[in-house]
């Protein structure tokens, strides 16, 4: 499958609205699951350190996704710098991230469609949805992208409208009164997993990078552009949603409609507004992540990390099986209602994991390969230190304070995180060790 390609189509808007629409729906939920462990002052310092965390990582990324500007991502990075064992740790973190975080979106999306629509049963809409988006990946590139860049403007556009309509309703005195921080440094730290979720997936963007037709120019564009828009989105979310009284916003999948309702009333046009264009977010970032989970299992099978088929690619230029079958496996979670903070947390390990073999991907070839083309570098090595460093920190603290306190209902029965983190590794490892170690890429 090594002679599979795909089609080069994309620019620094396309890129743009990749990278912010796969995130998008982090600022419509997901993250004030972090109220209740940290409190309004937890959480913002949460966020702090999570936005300098992806911003390191940001301007570091975009040195590798140009210098080796193909699908595979950080699977190809470290496979060149630390061998295909690494290589394929990587494309599995990546797979972890991704192939979470749809139905954990997936499921908020139809809080929202039941939000705006009681009628409709909220699995009913998360099922639908998810199906629907999944056929929508089956086109071209390009249509697809266009689709996530209309979704993520509107996006963008709800929430300016929650902000302006939100601000001067905002009591600052909400951030610091009461419950402004539970739990000390511990309370950040429980917080850090849904802070990440305010960025993760960012570099998702990089997974398009073969469909991009001048790499060299529009990834790190794409890429910057897209971290400053929701470094700006992420403070304003964060001060609008708590100052209207964060605490019960915290206990639902749709926040902002919830906060901004609270005081306008949830009949009110702008809330209704808020919600809906909230939805467009969802899809937005639901619509990006299936993107970027079919590329990173199309460049994997193609590596022959996984069985061949998934990287067969139709007259269209689309990965069909690499779209459909992890799909179908996110399908079945999205169905239950009840998973959403568990594959967060999943999704989160994921990415953190992605972070540091990436970030020591890029500081091994600095050194082992000086010549290496790099039509865009980092402004100093000091970043994937700083991004490495905060990297490892959100590793330990999310396995002291999530991993180890957080259950994903399967069959009837709660199964600690860390006892699905360990048969998913193992069964990973078993995989490469027995089936595909001599097809390994060297």
């Amino acid at each position: 499958m090594s002679g599979a390609h795909l089609q080069r189509s994309l620019g620094t808007l396309h890129l743009w609205s990749i990278a912010v629409g796969m995130v998008i729906s982090g600022q419509y939920f997901g993250w004030s699951y972090g109220f209740p462990v940290a409190g309004p002052l937890g959480m913002a310092a949460a966020a702090a350190l999570v936005t300098i965390f992806y911003t390191a990582f940001v301007f570091s990324y975009a040195e590798l996704s140009t210098s080796i500007p193909q699908a595979d991502g950080p699977s190809v990075y470290c496979r060149r710098a630390l061998g295909p064992f690494v290589g394929f740790l990587a494309g599995l973190a990546v797979l972890l991230e991704f192939g979470f975080a749809p139905p954990a979106i997936a499921v908020a999306t139809g809080a929202y469609v039941h939000f705006l629509a009681p009628a409709i049963p909220a699995e009913t809409a998360t099922v639908g949805v998810f199906a629907l988006f999944l056929a929508i990946n089956l086109l071209g590139v390009r249509e697809v992208a266009r689709i996530e860049l209309v979704a993520t403007v509107l996006a963008l556009l709800g929430l300016a409208l929650y902000y302006g309509a939100g601000l001067p309703h905002v009591d600052l005195a909400a951030l610091t009164t009461g419950s402004g921080q539970i739990g000390g440094i511990s309370g950040i730290f429980a917080a850090l997993p849904f802070a990440i979720w305010l960025y993760l997936g960012v570099e998702g963007a990089a997974m398009a990078a073969e469909e991009v037709a001048e790499p060299k120019r529009d990834i790190p564009r794409g890429f910057i552009a897209g971290i400053l828009t929701l470094a700006v989105c992420t403070v304003f979310t964060l001060v609008v949603t708590a100052g209207l009284g964060g605490a019960r916003a915290a206990a639902v999948d749709h926040p902002l409609p919830t906060a901004i309702g609270d005081v306008l009333g949830p009949t009110h046009a702008v809330t209704r507004g808020v919600a809906l264009l909230g939805l467009c977010g969802l899809v937005a970032s639901l619509h990006g992540i299936i993107l970027g989970l079919s590329r990173q299992t199309f460049a994997l099978a193609r590596a022959g990390y996984l069985p061949g088929f998934l990287a067969r690619v139709s007259r269209r230029g689309t990965p069909t099986w690499a779209v459909l079958v992890p799909g179908l496996v996110g399908l079945v979670f999205a169905a239950s209602a009840e998973v959403a903070n568990a594959l967060i947390v999943l999704s989160v390990c994921g990415a953190v994991a992605m972070v540091c073999l990436s970030m020591i991907a890029l500081l091994v070839l600095r050194r082992r390969e000086p010549d290496l083309a790099r039509p865009y570098r980092a402004p100093s090595l000091a970043l994937p230190w700083i991004a490495l460093g905060l990297g490892l920190v959100a590793a330990l603290a999310i396995a002291r304070e999530s991993v180890a306190t957080t259950s994903l209902p399967l069959l009837g029965r709660d199964v600690p995180l860390g006892q699905v983190l360990a048969a998913i590794l193992a069964s990973a490892v078993a995989h490469y060790l027995l089936v595909r170690r001599r097809r390994a890429p060297p």
